[in-house]
């Protein structure tokens, strides 16, 4: 089920707030479902809980629901002076000043267009132990919210000293393709982005 919602879903600690513009299938996703409970199983950075997945190109990644704060169709960018390639600028997000992150670009992908499904996950980032802010991801699509348990978990495969895995909480078996369950924190948070969090007002 690959596909960006047409307007907005957004997680408000309880449940998500569904446009009435998708299916009555999506619909279903609500309070009961999306209650989570995470548990680290021993040994693995990525925790057992609720995850959203989406794509970019071919491949599917997730990301922990409990930072997720919305789903938004792709918007006009402003473009923001001497930053690196992967920061596409920001957008106004109901009066708040959101930096975007090209995914494709931040993962070292070539560049592709913009699509029906193309949309900005709004994700809730630390930037420092007592700061956090808003961050949007372009995706290619989102697809579904899964469950996972410890056993469709698994580590970060060695990949050589050469590949920085540092993004990677671990993998995930589900459906009979894997996932990469990504670090959020570690994957937008760094010293290119400090001078937004700072004129941004980060809270």
């Amino acid at each position: 089920m690959r596909k960006c919602l047409r307007e907005v879903v957004a997680w408000h600690g309880h449940g998500w707030s569904v446009d009435a513009s998708l299916s009555a299938r999506d619909r279903k996703v609500n309070k009961k479902t999306m209650a989570t409970t995470i548990s680290n199983p021993p040994g693995l950075r990525a925790p057992a809980g609720k995850y959203l997945a989406f794509t970019l190109g071919n491949e599917s990644y997730g990301i922990p629901v409990l930072q997720v704060r919305e789903i938004i169709r792709l918007v006009a960018i402003t473009p923001v002076p001497q930053m690196p390639d992967y920061i596409k600028g920001v957008i106004n997000l109901r009066g708040k000043i959101v930096p975007v992150v090209d995914s494709r670009a931040k993962f070292g992908l070539p560049t592709a267009e913009s699509r029906e499904t193309t949309c900005i996950v709004v994700v809730q980032v630390k930037v420092a132990a007592d700061r956090s802010t808003h961050i949007g991801l372009i995706v290619d699509g989102v697809e579904e919210v899964l469950n996972l348990v410890p056993g469709d978990l698994e580590d970060t495969p060695d990949f050589g000293t050469q590949l920085n895995t540092e993004y990677l909480l671990g993998m995930a078996k589900v459906k009979g393709k894997v996932l990469a369950l990504l670090d959020i924190d570690r994957m937008v948070v760094g010293s290119a982005l400090e001078p937004l969090h700072q004129t941004l007002g980060s809270h």
